[in-house]
Parts: C-alpha cells; structure tokens; sequence
C-alpha cells in the first residue's frame, strides 16, 4: 500500500474510489467501509484509496479529554493495508484542514488529488468546518462535481449499539478485553519497550517483562489477564506468541504508585526481552487487581492464575520458576 502524507505526493493523474474517516482501531465496523471501498475500486478497475487523519481530531479539539488512540497510525496502517487498500493519503489535521468549508475540502482532497469516482462513508459521516457537512451535503457536492456517494450501513450488535471505536474504549475501560475483541474482530494490543523493574516477581517465581511509560495503545483497568506477548524474530520478519499472564495495574500488595503493565511468560526462564519493543495482547480477564494478607496469599492466587491463563489460551499450564534459573539480568 503507498502512503502519502501531503496532497504533493499524490499523483496528478490518480483516479479512484476514496474513503474517509479516522479508522481508529480499524474495527470490524471500519472494515465493512474500506471492503466496500474496496470491492467498487476493483470493479472499476480505479485504486482504492482512503483518506484519515493524524493526530485524532479529539486530540487536537479536545485535548482536555485525554483520549487515547486503540492503535498508532503504524498499526492502523498495517491494518488498512491488510483490508486491501491500494494507497492511503495521511491528512496532518490542523486548522488548515478544519477551518475547510465541506465543499472546500471536498474539491482540495477529494476531486482535484485522489480523483474520485466514488466516495464511501459510513452512516454518521461528518466533514468541514465545525462538522458542518453530512452525507447528504457530500452528494449534493457530489452532484456539481460528478463522484457517486455510497452509504454503508451501520454495523450493530445484538442490541441494537453501533459498533464504534468510543464502544471499545469503554470495553477496555471496563476491563472487558473478550468484548472488545468481538468489536475489533482481533483481540486489543499495546505496544512498548521492556524496562527493567523491582523484580519482585522474579523473586516470587514469576518473572516478568514490564511496560512502563511510552506504551501505545489504549491499556485496559487493572487486573490479571490471559494473552500473548509477541516479539519480533531477531533477523526475520516473523513473530513468536508467547502465552503470557499479564498483570495491570501498581502492585498494591507493596504500596506501588507508578501504573504498569507486566507480563509473565508461562514457564519460561530464558527470555532476556529487555530493550526489546514488545505487543500485548489481551484475550481475556482472569480477576481484578487486590491486595492480599501476606505475599503467600498473593503466590497461591498467582499460581491460580497461571492455570486459568493456561485454560484460556489452551497451552499447558506452568507453574512458578525456579528464580536462580531466569537468565535475564
């Protein structure tokens, strides 16, 4: 897929189906928008292109929100990749683009670089200064500037709830990663680098990798879960799953403050993972975070985690580790 970050990159000549939005998260809603994207480009026999956003427009509005992004652009744009787009065109957002009148950006983006032919938006679109656009302002834009709107319809759950990335950044905040996951239609990551900690799950027999500060991604509510740490294969393009119980939260049982994310990989003793950027995936919660009466309390119900971590993800399950034999200093 080719990305472009400036208007200047795309070609003069491009012709395509465009879509649009922030596809934060590229939830399973997003998918059905960029595989209609998709499907008309190819019977066009044009380029499938879309176009997002970057930073969030929250972020830039509302900073005072604090709203964290599900994926990093690298992420959202492996994924939209993925979903089989032919280019996507990164639009910088500041007050060059949201002070554009909804025609003005649609001529700017849509008609005079990307060429469009079609554009395809979800049932909630909104564009221009001050969200004032909607899709019925795009097809009369479209009527005077000959490019065809296309309206998927909303994804819903059983419910009736619109399958959104705020939904699943209220799943997280609720510790609900299983419900998130079915949302996304993949289980929720983050992303950081190993830092060295206390240890004190080393000494405890139970050694972790710990996320500190810099994390990408949304971090769910303190708890224990089951998932997969995943890293990179030293000079490979591959990856390995490592199954991991994954602790978030500041280590109540000694007094911690600093909230961090520590993963214990089930049985293993030779990983040396620090200075190593990692993924987390969560796949279910185990319990929420608590403090115990004594540190063997806190053992006994760890090593009731490990077996529930195990039944979860179906490996074996693993106990504590010797900790004279963890290699990693």
């Amino acid at each position: 897929m080719k990305i472009w970050t400036e208007l200047e990159q795309v070609p003069g000549d491009e012709r395509s189906v465009v879509t649009i939005g922030n596809f934060d998260g590229m939830h399973r809603g997003h998918r059905s928008i960029i595989g209609t994207c998709v499907g008309h480009a190819r019977r066009k026999g044009v380029d499938a292109v879309a176009c997002t956003f970057d930073p969030h427009p929250s972020q830039v509005h509302h900073p005072e929100a604090g709203i964290q992004l599900i994926t990093p652009l690298s992420d959202r744009l492996d994924a939209m990749a993925g979903a089989g787009l032919d280019a996507t065109l990164v639009v910088h957002y500041d007050a060059s683009v949201y002070t554009l009148e909804p025609e003005e950006f649609a001529v700017q983006y849509l008609v005079e670089r990307l060429g469009a032919l079609e554009v395809v938006v979800g049932e909630d679109f909104r564009f221009g200064r001050h969200n004032a656009g909607d899709v019925d302002t795009l097809r009369a834009i479209g009527r005077r500037h000959d490019f065809d709107v296309v309206v998927v319809a909303d994804i819903r759950d059983q419910d009736g709830r619109r399958w959104s990335s705020s939904w699943v950044r209220e799943l997280l905040s609720q510790g609900d990663v299983a419900g998130a996951a079915r949302v996304l239609g993949r289980f929720h990551r983050i992303r950081g680098v190993v830092e060295h900690g206390f240890k004190r799950g080393r000494a405890l027999g139970f050694p972790t990798a710990n996320l500190g500060s810099g994390i990408e991604g949304v971090v769910p509510a303190d708890g224990v879960y089951a998932g997969w740490v995943v890293r990179e294969v030293p000079g490979t393009t591959a990856r390995e799953f490592l199954p991991a119980s994954i602790s978030v939260g500041s280590n109540p049982q000694f007094d911690g403050v600093r909230r961090t994310v520590e993963a214990h990989v089930l049985g293993r003793t030779d990983l040396n993972l620090y200075g190593e950027r990692i993924a987390v995936h969560f796949v279910d919660r185990i319990r929420a975070m608590t403090a115990f009466d004594s540190v063997e309390q806190l053992q006994d119900q760890m090593d009731d985690d490990l077996r529930r971590t195990a039944a979860v993800l179906g490996v074996a399950v693993s106990g504590r580790v010797d900790p004279a034999q963890v290699s990693a200093q």
